[in-house]
């Protein structure tokens, strides 16, 4: 399994993944501009050729004056059939590591859903996120969200 930074190839891939996987979906101009964007920031698990995780993630653009930007994580996903193998917590160390690197974000954010549990696991449990609030509401179909942190002094150098 080999895990690199996206290439604008590999986007319609990426995207199969969050068609296949995910309520939450984005357009194909959503993923060009955070390639584009953030280049360092996204990256891609494939086997023989083929997409089968990746993570989406870019510097939070609207930040109050005197806060430092940080790292958001805007969408991870893994194929069913490649799940439990650790790609989800490889693909996300490696983008956090480079927020903190690149752009010396003091943290990372993310959301989810409060009913995936895997998710959660995963965040809170293997990663060492917390849960900053609950926002109301957040998704499309009216479920709730966890707004969670994680600080990334470890990757501080």
């Amino acid at each position: 399994m080999n895990i690199r930074p996206v290439r604008i190839d590999d986007l319609m891939g990426m995207q199969a993944c969050n068609l296949q996987n995910l309520p939450e979906n984005y357009t194909l101009r959503y993923y060009l501009y955070h390639a584009l964007t953030w280049p360092h920031l996204s990256y891609v698990a494939e086997e023989d050729g083929k997409i089968v995780g990746y993570i989406l993630a870019k510097m939070e653009e609207d930040v109050p004056d005197g806060e430092l930007s940080h790292g958001h994580v805007t969408s991870i996903s893994v194929l069913r059939s490649y799940r439990r193998l650790g790609l989800a917590k490889r693909l996300m160390i490696q983008s956090q590591e480079a927020m903190a690197t690149i752009y010396k974000a003091p943290y990372v954010s993310l959301h989810v859903r409060k009913s995936n549990r895997a998710a959660l696991g995963l965040y809170r449990d293997t990663l060492g996120f917390t849960v900053k609030e609950i926002e109301k509401g957040y998704y499309a179909d009216g479920e709730d969200a966890y707004a969670m942190q994680l600080s990334l002094e470890e990757f501080a150098r």
